[in-house]
């Protein structure tokens, strides 16, 4: 159950259009926050905002230079990622689903 929590804060950041705007801006590499404020009407808050959610949940990291924060993907945290979407998305022994399937024996009898 804890990969679920830790997965579901990451599609929850991704729920969001912007986050998920940003997040693609990243794929094509670092940036300085001024020049992903330049693609928003937001203010420098609401985008530390995004920001700070996006790293929270581990698919963002940050630098420091000068008075600017740098921005890039966490490539480890955005294959994890991947590897649980597919996961969670697969027909497989181990399936949440096999777990008790005794306790709905007889549901098809009533159809």
């Amino acid at each position: 159950m804890e990969n679920y929590s830790v997965y579901a804060k990451v599609f929850k950041a991704l729920g969001d259009p912007k986050r998920a705007m940003i997040i693609d801006m990243l794929s094509c590499g670092e940036l300085c926050a001024c020049r992903i404020l330049e693609k928003f009407e937001m203010s420098q808050s609401t985008l530390s905002h995004h920001m700070k959610y996006l790293r929270e949940c581990g698919l963002v990291r940050a630098r420091e230079q000068g008075k600017w924060t740098y921005y890039s993907l966490d490539a480890d945290m955005v294959e994890k990622t991947r590897c649980f979407l597919a996961e969670i998305t697969s027909d497989k022994e181990n399936c949440v689903c096999r777990e008790n399937s005794d306790s709905c024996k007889g549901c098809d009898e009533n159809e």
